[in-house]
């Protein structure tokens, strides 16, 4: 443990950049705890304050900017791809969508402080259009935010994180131990959470080749598109017939769906999240031919079925949905 103290106290600078910079890109460090510990450090002069600002922005900058640029040329592909890694999938998109949406590029800066949400809020500001120049202002004064919180509850507890590196010091291994405990419990309860939610989702699906099946019926189904706004602003595709209702409206329509008829809920979210969310709303309301597409959007447009453009539904009138 005193070599890791000396290493950190050594090489304090390289040590934040190398963790900023894996945090950013997604990889679960603390770099938010090692930077109170650096301002900890720095208020004791053992490591430069200003060159620790200076590389966790420009980490901050390198990692947030590759995401930023792969959400400008590959979309909701990347960000599905970064919510199958997360420890919370069910809810990184929709909360980064809803943070861009409301609050546009300075949403980079509260997007660092949500768990789940900072490494999305990049690619999602990419895949949403916002400018270069735009995103480039905004990070850095996330980043400046982000490294100053941290690095000045180190300061202002300096003492205290002292007192704790000293028992660690003094502890050794028991004291890496304790730490290595605590990552797996942190760990562990957000695989549980996850494995919850999964549960709570886990309703039969209707297939491409099934829906296809019944549009092409004369008693079509009900096809609802559970995207958000700014998530449908991103795609522009849907599928012919269907109605766009954002999750937190669904509620509202449960008097207005017939409940002889198929129902199909459909996103482009990880594993269906937002539409089997949807589809258990309407099933426990009595709805229960209710069910979400398996593989969403991009399943039903990988498979080579029809496409037509988004059309915004702002009352709850159901248009009678087209055979395709």
């Amino acid at each position: 443990m005193r070599d890791l103290i000396a290493l950190l106290v050594e090489h304090g600078v390289f040590v934040v950049f190398v963790t900023t910079l894996a945090a950013r890109i997604g990889a679960p460090v603390p770099a938010s705890p090692l930077l109170v510990v650096a301002g900890g450090l720095g208020a004791a002069g053992q490591l430069s304050l200003a060159a620790v600002i200076a590389v966790s922005v420009v980490a901050n900058i390198a990692g947030d900017g590759l995401w930023f640029q792969a959400g400008r040329h590959y979309g909701h592909r990347v960000m599905r791809l970064l919510c199958r890694i997360s420890l919370s999938p069910d809810t990184c998109v929709r909360q980064s969508e809803a943070l861009i949406g409301r609050w546009g590029g300075s949403s980079l800066v509260a997007a660092k402080f949500v768990p789940g949400v900072s490494v999305v809020a990049a690619p999602m500001a990419g895949a949403l259009g916002m400018s270069i120049g735009r995103f480039v202002a905004f990070e850095v004064l996330a980043a400046l935010v982000w490294t100053g919180a941290f690095l000045a509850l180190g300061v202002v507890f300096s003492s205290q994180i002292q007192q704790v590196l000293d028992v660690m010091a003094g502890t050794g291994a028991v004291a890496f131990g304790v730490l290595v405990l605590a990552v797996a419990a942190m760990l562990a309860l957000r695989l549980w959470r996850r494995r919850r939610f999964a549960r709570s989702v886990d309703i039969e699906r209707i297939s491409v080749d099934q829906l296809h099946r019944l549009m092409q019926q004369g008693d079509a189904p009900v096809l609802i598109d559970v995207r958000s706004a700014a998530s449908a602003q991103a795609d522009g595709r849907r599928i012919p017939g269907a109605i766009t209702v954002e999750l937190n409206e669904v509620p509202a329509l449960v008097g207005d769906l017939p409940r002889d008829r198929d129902i199909v809920l459909y996103c482009n979210c990880p594993n269906e999240v937002s539409a089997a969310r949807a589809a258990r709303l309407l099933a426990d309301a009595g709805l229960v031919r209710a069910r979400p597409l398996a593989g969403g959007l991009d399943a039903w447009a990988a498979a080579g079925k029809p496409l037509a453009e988004v059309v915004a539904v702002n009352d709850l009138v159901l248009p009678l949905p087209t055979a395709g």
